[in-house]
């Protein structure tokens, strides 16, 4: 028996059983994975399906859209996060770096137990430390050499200080004193960001409450006052450069900071509000 070949109107086909497929050249217009099988479909009479084309979704844009060049990651690069065996590296050795210098500043308050200021100085060290290891992992931060220098530098440049006793410009109690108040204030700044504290520059969200309601970097300032109070009580000229070294280091980082924060326009906004980084009425 010979069958014919006939659609759903009745009239023959006009070519035999095929398979077209015609796939739209890939653009970059939406989701170009996600074709959709359109056309006519005739049946013969064996029951065969034919498809007349097969057409990507995107095949009518692909003509009168114009191509959307990739974006460009060079930019991006500096901020990406690196693997994350990295960033435990990081954290594993600032552990390690810190845990050494408590130990030797220890010592040397067991030796000595009328040095407070010396025991307050790895207080205040540990502090830090302590909750930078526990902070919340942003998705993009600076890995720059430079804002990792100075970074790491304004956070721990207490560790180069000259433990040995010094000249003591104040009483061991006053310096004591600018000590403890500057551990309560890094406490309140750092109270005031909760997990969003960290030490490289990195955009965790923009914080006006609190601390931050009088300087933008109020951490930075508790550092440089707990600092003071050692120096002042240890003073010697080789602490003094080290301090002076790691105020400088500490005012990169926050140039660091700030120019990656400004590409948000809440902290642009917030910026303008508390006009001071670090010490009201200088800078």
């Amino acid at each position: 028996m010979r069958h014919s070949r006939a659609g759903f109107d009745g009239r023959p086909l006009q070519r035999p059983f095929f398979f077209v497929a015609r796939l739209a050249p890939a653009t970059e217009i939406g989701n170009t994975n996600q074709y959709k099988r359109t056309g006519t479909a005739a049946r013969d009479s064996t029951g065969v399906f034919m498809f007349s084309r097969l057409v990507s979704t995107e095949n009518s844009q692909s003509s009168s859209v114009p191509r959307t060049p990739a974006p460009n990651r060079a930019h991006d690069t500096a901020h990406d996060l690196p693997p994350r065996f990295t960033e435990a590296a990081l954290r594993a050795l600032t552990a390690t770096v810190l845990g050494v210098f408590a130990y030797t500043a220890i010592m040397g308050w067991v030796a000595a137990p009328h040095r407070v200021t010396l025991l307050l100085l790895v207080v205040g060290a540990c502090l830090t430390t302590g909750l930078s290891l526990i902070a919340r992992t942003p998705k993009r931060r600076d890995w720059r050499p430079v804002a990792l220098i100075c970074s790491l530098g304004g956070s721990y440049g207490c560790i180069a200080y000259n433990l040995a006793p010094g000249v003591k410009v104040v009483p061991e109690a006053v310096g004591a004193t600018l000590q403890v108040l500057g551990i309560l204030w890094q406490l309140y700044a750092k109270a005031s960001l909760r997990r969003s504290f960290g030490i490289l520059p990195a955009n965790r969200g923009v914080v006006s409450r609190g601390a931050y309601c009088f300087v933008r970097h109020p951490m930075y300032l508790g550092y440089f006052v707990t600092d003071l109070g050692f120096l002042l009580v240890n003073f010697s000229l080789y602490n003094m450069l080290v301090h002076a070294a790691q105020l400088s280091l500490q005012i990169g980082r926050i140039r660091h900071e700030e120019r990656l924060l400004s590409e948000d326009e809440r902290y642009r906004a917030y910026r303008d509000v508390v006009r001071y980084r670090l010490i009201p009425f200088v800078f």
